[in-house]
C-alpha cells in the first residue's frame, strides 16, 4: 500500500499525525485534545474527535490508543539475537525458534548469513542466557546475542500527508502535578494498572475512569500514575498507536554500522536527531561473524524513500568518520515470523514489591 492509497481524509490525518504523543491525562481528554486541534485549524469537537480514534482502532490504522509501555523500566529484560538458519531447513529452524515463549517477534531478514532475527523478552535477566542455550540445543545452530549497550532513540512516530505533519501537539502539561519518583519496583496496584493499559484504554469519552471502575481504583490516583510514570519513562508517550504498515510504511531497513568506538557516542544522538529514525542503538560486535556495533531503524513508503533515507543516515556519519563501503549494511525484513508483542504481565509481576 502506498501512502497515496490511504482511506483517511484531512481529518483522520490530522488526528494521526497530532496525537502519536502527549495526549491529555485528565477526565476529559477528548475535549481539550478537540480543542487543540480546532486551533490548528481542523474543525472538530470532542464527540467527533473520540469517533474518528475509534473508526481508526476499529479499522487497524491503530494498534491501539493510550499509552505506551516501557518494558525496560518495568522490569525484567529483553534483548536482540541473530542466527543463522539453513535454508533447506529454515521453516523447521523458525518453528522451532517461535515455539518458546520467551520469543516476542521473529523476522526473516536479508543477510548472507544471520537471516533470522528474533527479540528474547523475560522477567528474569538470567533466563535470557538459559533460552538461548536451548534454543541452540534444539536447532543445532549458534545464536549471537546483541543487548543494547546503550539506547539513543525509541521514538516509533509515523506521520501521514496532512495536517499537523510535524505531529506536534502535545497537551501532556495538563492534568495533575506529579514527581517522579526513583523506585525500581512496582506496587500490586502499579503492577494491576500496567497489564490493564499495556494493551490500550478503552476508546470511550472518559477512558481513565472507565480503567479506574475496571481496577476499583480512584480515577485520580490513574490519572496521577499514568502521568507521573509518563515523567519517570515507565511510559513512553500517551496517545494513538498507529500501525505502520497500515499507513504505508513498509519499507523496513535495519542500518547496521561499524562505528570508531571513540566516536560512537558522540555520532548516537546526531542519527537519533534525524526524524525518521525510529530505533537507535549502541550493541556489541561478535568477532569473525558480525563487525557492526551501531543499528538504526529506518522505515519509508516505498523503496527510493527508503533509499533516501538510508543515504542521509550515511550523510550523517560521514560528517564524523570516514565509512567505507564494508562499515555499514542495511538488512530488510522480508517476512514476519511471530509477533506477538512482550509479555509485560510476566515482566511486571516479577518487579512486584507485596
Amino acid at each position: 500500500m502506498s501512502e497515496t492509497d490511504l482511506d483517511l481524509d484531512e481529518r483522520d490525518r490530522a488526528v494521526v499525525n497530532a496525537f502519536q504523543g502527549g495526549f491529555p491525562v485528565v477526565w476529559d481528554p477528548f475535549e481539550p485534545a478537540a480543542a487543540a486541534l480546532r486551533e490548528r485549524g481542523v474543525d472538530l469537537d470532542a464527540d467527533e474527535l473520540l469517533a474518528r480514534v475509534r473508526d481508526l482502532d476499529e479499522r487497524g490504522i491503530l494498534t491501539r490508543f493510550g499509552p505506551l509501555i516501557n518494558a525496560q523500566e518495568i522490569g525484567g529484560a529483553a534483548t536482540l539475537v541473530a542466527m543463522h538458519a539453513p535454508e533447506d531447513r529454515y521453516e523447521a529452524v523458525a518453528e522451532t525458534v517461535n515455539a518458546h515463549r520467551e520469543v516476542a517477534h521473529n523476522y526473516e531478514r536479508e543477510h548472507p548469513h544471520l537471516n533470522m532475527w528474533f527479540v528474547v523478552s523475560v522477567a528474569d535477566e538470567g533466563r535470557v542466557d538459559e533460552v538461548l542455550a536451548e534454543i541452540e540445543a534444539e536447532t543445532g545452530q549458534e545464536t549471537y546475542n546483541l543487548p543494547k549497550r546503550r539506547e539513543f532513540r525509541v521514538e516509533a512516530k509515523f506521520h501521514v500527508d496532512g495536517p499537523i505533519p510535524e505531529g506536534d501537539v502535545d497537551l501532556s502539561d495538563l492534568g495533575p502535578d506529579v514527581t517522579p519518583t526513583d523506585a525500581e519496583t512496582l506496587t500490586p496496584a502499579e503492577r494491576d494498572l500496567v497489564v490493564e493499559v499495556q494493551d490500550g484504554l478503552p476508546v470511550s469519552a472518559t477512558p481513565y475512569r472507565d480503567v479506574a471502575e475496571t481496577l476499583g481504583a480512584d480515577v485520580d490516583w490513574v490519572l496521577e500514575t499514568i502521568k507521573r510514570f509518563d515523567a519517570e519513562g515507565k511510559i513512553r508517550r500517551v496517545g494513538v498507536i498507529p500501525t505502520h504498515y497500515a499507513l504505508g510504511y513498509t519499507e523496513n531497513g535495519m542500518t547496521v554500522w561499524d562505528v570508531p568506538d571513540d566516536v560512537v557516542d558522540e555520532v548516537g544522538p546526531e542519527i537519533a536527531a534525524l526524524p525518521f529514525v525510529t530505533h537507535c542503538y549502541r550493541r556489541p560486535r561478535h568477532e569473525g561473524v558480525w563487525p557492526y556495533n551501531f543499528f538504526a531503524m529506518t522505515h519509508g513508503r516505498s523503496e527510493a524513500e527508503s533509499e533516501r533515507r538510508i543515504e542521509q543516515v550515511r550523510d550523517r556519519m560521514a560528517e564524523f568518520w570516514d565509512v567505507g563501503e564494508d562499515d555499514w549494511d542495511t538488512l530488510f525484513s522480508t517476512r514476519i515470523l511471530k509477533k506477538t508483542g512482550i509479555r509485560i504481565e510476566e515482566r511486571a509481576t516479577a518487579n512486584t514489591s507485596e
